[in-house]
């Protein structure tokens, strides 16, 4: 199974599990997990939703076998279904990261509430160097939480980011040993079970009011160019040389 869900103690935990894959993640999974965040919403037992991947891996990103086969053409697409989900999700979200957190794999984190990692966890938006650009919102919060100049080397040239870098870049809220991590977010999430539900819920919308409406704005206007550009000619040269193994070739490009 790619994604697992159970409900424990009050929290909705939705697990990605690919590890064959290293969790990359299909249009089948972004649905299943758009529908798991909404029967959390709606089940009244639920006080907070906990997204982990694997010990050794989040997620790699989008499955690009997969994402080539069936590219997102409009909103209704599973991706941007999960991530009306994740951005509209009143409950409070808890994530737990192990390893590679790529491409969506760190966009996701940034609608998160409360995000954990590892010491051994790694992130990075390699969005241009598919020919295609940041989405979920990245393209405003990465500059807004790290500031420009970060923006423009994790964004623009792709550069990884260390657990601590994470934290510095106002990614995530706490490095762990890797042993520690899902057990901590289990438990920082079990805490809004002893928190009266509605003034939670008030509280997290206040907190997002001020720049709620322009992310929204942001991830509708990324997603029509990310839809555009995901059948460019830039795009392919991207895909055929991973698929390829092989180093993309943008030189005839300009």
């Amino acid at each position: 199974m790619s994604i697992t869900t159970t409900i424990v103690n009050g929290v909705a935990r939705i697990g990605i599990d690919r590890r064959e894959k290293k969790n990359a993640i299909t249009a089948a999974m972004y649905q299943s997990m758009a529908d798991a965040i909404g029967s959390a919403h709606d089940d009244a037992a639920v006080r907070a939703i906990l997204i982990s991947g694997q010990p050794d891996i989040f997620t790699a990103g989008n499955d690009l076998e997969d994402f080539a086969k069936n590219p997102p053409a409009d909103m209704d697409a599973p991706v941007f279904k999960f991530m009306q989900a994740l951005g509209y999700a009143e409950k409070p979200v808890v994530a737990a990261v192990n390893g590679a957190a790529v491409g969506i794999g760190t966009t996701m984190l940034m609608h998160c509430d409360l995000v954990y990692c590892a010491e051994n966890s790694v992130f990075s938006m390699p969005f241009v160097t598919l020919g295609l650009c940041p989405e979920f919102a990245s393209s405003l919060l990465v500059p807004l939480n790290a500031g420009y100049h970060k923006a423009v080397e994790k964004l623009l040239l792709a550069d990884p980011i260390s657990a601590a870098e994470a934290v510095e870049m106002k990614i995530v809220n706490r490095v762990l040993p890797s042993g520690d991590v899902l057990d901590f977010a289990i438990r920082q999430a079990e805490r809004f079970n002893q928190l009266p539900p509605a003034s939670v819920r008030t509280t997290k919308r206040l907190l997002r009011s001020g720049f709620k409406a322009l992310t929204e704005k942001v991830i509708v206007d990324e997603a029509k160019l990310f839809g555009s550009m995901v059948r460019s000619d830039e795009a392919k040269e991207a895909f055929a040389a991973f698929f390829e193994r092989r180093k993309p070739d943008f030189s005839r490009f300009s």
